[in-house]
């Protein structure tokens, strides 16, 4: 059994085949899934790179239960994740050890069907196993190396004063990881409620209301020097046209969500700061084994990141109330 979302806002359950296993494949039993902006925004008819139908799902956790022999050490019995980002191995991305943003990527959930179904065949060298790590901590690990990969992107210094715009599952990452980098980071986001989350969760020296008054807060706590890596984890246009006007002279601003549209703002305002203008997009091997460290060292808490919950037979009636602001959700999980 699995679930496609068919049409923008249609999601129905459906009886599908069991995989059978296939040289160099794996067969895993999917026990979580986590749901995600992308997965939303394809719900919704706004995620770029995607048709329909789709089987939705790529931050998962399941049990190896078919696996031939294989020079990564995955066995059967193994709890792992999947690193889902399908890359051809030939193109300059991949040539230039960027397989995340490869010519030809496919991801696991977008491009084609993803896990939220009860058994998949991935092959295996996409299959990650971290011994001592819960279903429902491997099941973060994607969604957590989104944001470790754009603190990554950044090169960031200890010390330095960063911005962070959007306190959902990604920014909250890209907080968490900026303060293990050693930077005085500061959160902003519009809804009072999810900031205090950020408060709580990522602990950030700062935060900000998005506001009129927002400019005038940031300057104060940074001493009017602005901060000098703004990373914009909203999905949101507007907020990534007016996040230029937070980056101090010489910065770095960094896009990490991603949003239907074309972006725009000010070429003088861009070139007198002698700006750097960076994307950042899915995840490598490197920053899952940043964040499996990182989760193994309990500085990333997945008990309270988690904060709604349906199994796989009734998401189809619930994740329509997960999309409303009101629900106040910051991660759902589906156990399967």
């Amino acid at each position: 059994m699995g679930v496609v979302c068919r049409r923008p806002n249609e999601l129905v359950r459906d009886q599908l085949p069991d995989p059978t296993l296939q040289d160099g494949q794996v067969i895993v039993r999917i026990r979580r899934i986590g749901v995600c902006g992308t997965d939303i925004h394809a719900y919704r008819g706004r995620q770029p790179f995607f048709t329909y139908p789709r089987i939705l799902g790529h931050e998962l956790a399941g049990e190896v239960v078919e696996v031939e022999e294989n020079p990564y050490g995955i066995g059967s019995g193994d709890l792992v994740t999947l690193l889902p980002y399908f890359s051809c191995g030939t193109c300059i991305a991949c040539k230039c050890g960027k397989p995340n943003c490869c010519t030809a990527v496919s991801v696991f959930g977008v491009h084609e069907d993803g896990g939220m179904c009860e058994y998949v065949s991935v092959p295996v060298e996409y299959v990650v196993k971290a011994d001592g790590l819960t279903l429902d901590e491997l099941a973060t690990v994607e969604c957590m190396s989104i944001g470790a990969h754009a603190v990554r992107r950044a090169n960031l210094v200890p010390g330095e004063r960063v911005l962070v715009i959007g306190g959902g599952p990604i920014g909250l990452g890209v907080m968490k990881f900026a303060k293990l980098a050693g930077a005085d980071v500061t959160a902003m986001d519009i809804n009072h409620q999810r900031l205090a989350f950020c408060d709580e969760w990522a602990a950030p020296h700062h935060a900000v209301v998005a506001s009129e008054q927002a400019i005038e807060d940031i300057r104060e706590i940074t001493d009017f020097e602005l901060p000098t890596a703004v990373f914009d984890a909203t999905g949101n246009a507007q907020s990534m046209m007016s996040a230029l006007g937070y980056l101090a002279h010489g910065g770095r601003l960094i896009y990490v969500g991603l949003v239907q549209a074309d972006i725009a703002f000010s070429d003088p305002e861009f070139h007198k700061r002698e700006a750097t203008l960076l994307s950042s997009r899915n995840a490598t091997i490197e920053d899952f084994q940043h964040v499996i460290q990182a989760l193994k060292c309990r500085h990333l808490d997945t008990s309270a990141f988690i904060t709604h919950r349906a199994d796989l037979q009734s998401v189809v009636d619930t994740f329509e109330d997960w999309t409303r602001p009101e629900s106040n959700v910051v991660k759902a999980m589906i156990e399967a």
